[in-house]
């Protein structure tokens, strides 16, 4: 290897997974990463644990300071003001110029705005970066009553950081249920269920029409589609996010929704790469993948991927395999691995079970010609990753996933054996005779190394 300039913008799991993995096999590559939001790397989906109090914020870095400068990995605190793409250089807001030999665009994020009047009046804000969580801080400060609009992830995770605190807080959803363009709607009602439980005023078929201030600039309410005013001191805007790259437009750097590669991260400018929540595949790289994949394990992957084609002579494109996906609504985990639509098509059957609390449930999708297993959602119930890769990779059957479930609990001594009451209910539906197979605990033990 010679002495490149590899310079990253972004210091969030995609750049740093691939600044660490470029040292591991490239020892003269200078590395330099560059982020204006923190110096130091941290994990951004613990955002809430601060405001909480149950983490502080170098609680969330995974690496010891020391850890860069041993590994040779350059830290730098700035905002990126331009890219001149023909002169190979940086320039950041003081003024200062930074060349690379190769530049890696990672830059993430930042929160979706709809244009509503009153978006930018104090007390209103979105929630993404480490400025955004000081910024909630500030903004809620000895306020009565919180109104988040937006029903996904970011705004249940805003709700329950607010109610920690014991801020009433209205969520206005625009669906009939909760994240259900995600959901189907059995699961989907569940959640609706459970935040109504946690003492939170979810409003559905809602939307936002106006954000009214007072002469200070300040929020003091909003009024809904339907005509209703809703008194607030902080309003949180929950309606996704958008690829940050307000900085490239009109650079020369090709880009649409995000910044446009192809399956080897490659842009239009040469030695120019992106990777993680900023980039958009040109093609799709899978049926059932998105051109733009806002999600922590993927940006992981592509760090790894392009820090592998950076430093080998063997290329390799990305290729992500069976999708899978998972979060936490409250407390209530949520996992899903391969195709599970919010609404079913026409070649497609699916078998939905769930428990008598309304707490736990399981959804699996599976064609209905073939019986060749599709994808699973799961509430409440933690499941293994590497059984349901294999399943949708080997293309089971529903019924060889069935009569393999009990396989598929993640940790199960800690957990009911959901299961068997699965497993009895899909033989009744089905008139199956299915039976787990007996395993011996010499093989339980060692597992998949057998």
């Amino acid at each position: 290897m010679n002495n490149r300039k590899i310079v990253i913008i972004g210091n969030g799991i995609s750049g740093i997974t691939c600044a660490r993995n470029i040292r591991k096999k490239d020892n003269e590559a200078e590395i330099l990463v560059i982020s204006g939001e923190t110096e130091h790397f941290f994990s951004r989906t613990a955002l809430m644990y601060i405001y909480m109090g149950h983490m502080k914020y170098e609680h969330t870095k995974p690496y010891e300071d020391w850890f860069w400068e041993k590994n040779r990995i350059k830290l730098l605190k700035a905002w990126i003001e331009f890219v001149d793409f023909p002169k190979k250089q940086l320039i950041c807001q003081d003024g200062k110029a930074i060349s690379y030999d190769i530049l890696i665009l990672a830059t993430g994020s930042r929160p979706n705005k709809i244009g509503w009047p009153g978006q930018d009046l104090k007390g209103v804000q979105g929630l993404y970066s480490f400025q955004d969580l000081e910024l909630m801080e500030e903004n809620t400060k000895g306020i009565k009553k919180a109104v988040i609009v937006g029903g996904g992830l970011i705004g249940i995770e805003m709700a329950e950081m607010l109610r920690s605190r014991n801020v009433p807080v209205t969520f206005l959803v625009r669906e009939r249920n909760f994240w259900d363009n995600v959901l189907p709607e059995e699961e989907a009602k569940m959640i609706n269920k459970h935040i109504l439980e946690h003492e939170i005023d979810l409003q559905l078929d809602t939307q936002l029409d106006e954000i009214i201030g007072d002469d200070e600039g300040r929020v003091t309410a909003v009024v809904t589609n339907k005509g209703k005013k809703i008194n607030c001191e902080f309003v949180g805007l929950t309606v996704g996010v958008v690829p940050n790259i307000g900085f490239l437009i009109g650079s020369g750097l090709e880009t649409s929704k995000g910044i446009l590669i192809d399956h080897f991260f490659r842009t239009n400018m040469p030695n120019v790469y992106a990777i993680g929540d900023c980039a958009e595949f040109r093609e799709l790289v899978a049926e059932d993948r998105k051109n733009i994949e806002q999600v922590w394990y993927t940006g992981r992957m592509h760090g790894e991927i392009l820090a592998h084609n950076l430093t080998s002579q063997n290329q390799v494109p990305y290729m992500p395999g069976p999708w899978f996906n998972s979060a936490k609504f409250l407390d209530i985990e949520y996992q899903t691995y391969g195709q599970v639509p919010p609404k079913q098509d026409s070649y497609t059957d699916s078998f939905f079970w769930n428990d008598a609390k309304g707490k736990v449930s399981i959804r699996l999708n599976y064609n209905k010609d073939s019986n060749v297993f599709m994808g699973v959602n799961a509430l409440g119930w933690r499941l293994r990753h590497d059984f349901f890769d294999r399943a949708l990779t080997e293309k089971w059957t529903i019924d060889q996933v069935m009569g393999n479930l009990d396989k598929a609990s993640f940790n199960p001594e800690f957990y009911k054996p959901y299961y068997q009451a699965v497993l009895k209910d899909y033989n009744s539906l089905k008139g199956n005779n299915i039976q787990f197979k007996k395993v011996s605990l010499f093989r339980k033990l060692i597992g998949s190394r057998a």
